[in-house]
Parts: structure tokens; sequence; C-alpha cells
């Protein structure tokens, strides 16, 4: 049974920072592609970053990039996202995924966690 746990989430003040987790089970980590997600309340999914099995390769949304850093341990089966300079626009639940590529469509990824809330006040 494939299993995607996201930790991390929490209640900052802007400009605050987070790590996000995901734990993965079930499946043979090194071999996948994983993403990170967002949705925002009455919005629909967002990619954020993607990262692909080695690593080596990342891509992240505009509305992201400088601020947040996806990163992986295949020999801890985690993915992280690293957020810094947060804003109240990041507000959402974050989702991670994984799948074959590392790609910007959610429709390509395979496994969900159940996400984990972050709220960013003013």
């Amino acid at each position: 049974q494939v299993q995607l746990v996201e930790s991390g989430g929490g209640s900052v003040q802007a400009g605050a920072s987070l790590r996000l987790s995901c734990a993965v089970s079930g499946l043979t980590f090194r071999n996948y592609a994983m993403g990170w997600f967002r949705q925002a309340a009455g919005k629909g999914r967002d990619i954020l970053a993607a990262i692909s099995w080695s690593g080596g390769d990342t891509s992240y949304a505009n509305s992201v990039k400088g601020r947040f850093t996806i990163s992986r341990d295949n020999a801890k089966n985690t993915v992280y996202l690293q957020m810094n300079s947060l804003k109240p626009e990041d507000t959402a639940v974050y989702y991670c995924a994984s799948g074959k590529f590392a790609s910007v469509v959610a429709g390509t990824y395979d496994y969900w966690g159940q996400g984990t809330q972050v709220t960013v006040s003013s």
C-alpha cells in the first residue's frame, strides 16, 4: 500500500519560513519523481515544484521561484519543501505527489498525500 504523509505545516507570520516533509512508503522511492502542489480555498490545485528521481533536475512555479526549494533524500524516502519569505497568499493546503516524471501537470502523478495546512498571517 502506497502512502505519502506530509508534515511540517502550521500557522506563521508573513516573512517566516517552514519546511514541509513528505515521507513515502510502499513504493521504490528512488524510481519516482516527486512534486509539491497546493490548493487554496475555493481554487484549483497548483504545481509548486517538481524534482526528478535522482534530485538532479528541479523546476518551480514562477510564484515561488527563489523562495521555495524542493529536495529529496532517497535514503530516507522523503521529499522536502523549504519555504522562505512566506506571504499571506501562500496560505493553502500543501500536497506532495509521486509519479514517473517530474511534471508540472497534476494529472501525471500517480499517488498523493492527504495534505498539510499552511496558514500565513500578515
